[in-house]
């Protein structure tokens, strides 16, 4: 398979230590490049899983290859229990990201490079971005894009959108957000559209949601020892992954004086394999600038 780089795949690896007869979850095959280099590692069995058809279909070359070790169930990683049925992972990785194969496609909708239908459907199913900038009110435009893309001019830019509906392709959209943020925008770092266009493939995918329903999801699912590893793209994530390991973790805050919280919510049931986030290095970023805004957290569930 070719067209996407897997972003910290050695850190990935570091951290999660494929070890021979154990079995493991990539819950976002995506490319299937950390599916493979966990294959390759160790003799293991790998369950992949990914909402978007298209990932699965491409994958299966790579299930022929690795004849029975490797598995690939069409979903959402928030359901890996369900997809274990009963059994227990010796380690689940994720990477939080839009594959290169998604940004690479202009009919899938999720970039402005080449314009395409607004779509930015991961599952290829449901409400498409067009559905929700075309029937939803000013103020929920604006709050999506203020919330979810960290836009300081997202009143101004839902306000552009109502105002030119109906929007149906990436180019429209992007002319419509450089427009609004006026000239300003040619002085910043990122093209004006870029934290709009996050925004809307957020809401569209509930990529939040499933993030916390997925974290849950696979402390539930880890053996004793297992390994969570996580790879986020921008601070929305990673603050959710880093609160959820914090929480749970031996190192949890046991209160003070002055806020005597004198017990845990809930028993400690990781170890941190990272305290501050890992980031990829200077030669990674060159060779794959996707990479340059990833962090990768990992834990290690503890004995019950």
């Amino acid at each position: 398979m070719s067209g996407h780089l897997p972003v910290m795949l050695a850190e990935v690896l570091d951290m999660l230590a494929p070890k021979d007869g154990e079995h493991y979850v990539d819950g976002t095959f995506g490319g299937g490049g950390y599916t493979r280099a966990i294959l390759e590692a160790a003799d293991c069995r790998v369950l992949g899983i990914d909402r978007d058809p298209d990932a699965i279909a491409r994958g299966q070359d790579l299930v022929a290859q690795f004849g029975g070790r490797l598995t690939l169930i069409h979903g959402e990683f928030s359901n890996l229990a369900t997809y274990l049925d009963g059994a227990r992972a010796d380690g689940v990785v994720l990477d939080l990201g839009a594959s290169s194969f998604q940004f690479d496609e202009p009919a899938r909708g999720f970039s402005f490079r080449d314009s395409g239908p607004l779509d930015m459907r991961m599952s290829k199913e449901g409400p498409s971005a067009a559905d929700f900038v075309n029937t939803a009110d000013e103020r929920d435009i604006a709050r999506v894009i203020s919330q979810l893309g960290e836009e300081h001019n997202a009143r101004r830019i839902a306000r552009a959108i109502v105002a030119k509906r109906p929007v149906t392709t990436t180019g429209e959209l992007a002319q419509i957000v450089k427009d609004a943020q006026g000239p300003a925008a040619a002085r910043l770092a990122i093209h004006p559209a870029t934290r709009t266009f996050q925004a809307l493939r957020i809401h569209v995918n509930d990529e939040l949601g499933e993030l916390e329903r997925g974290l849950e999801a696979a402390a539930g699912a880890l053996a004793p020892f297992g390994r969570l590893v996580v790879v986020s793209f921008h601070s929305l994530e990673d603050r959710i992954v880093k609160r959820f390991l914090t929480a749970r973790a031996t190192t949890a805050p046991l209160g003070s004086r002055h806020a005597p919280v004198a017990r845990r919510a809930q028993p400690a049931a990781f170890r941190l394999l990272t305290h501050r986030p890992l980031m990829p290095g200077a030669t990674e970023v060159e060779g794959n600038p996707r990479a340059r805004s990833a962090r990768l957290r990992a834990a290690e569930r503890l004995a019950a």
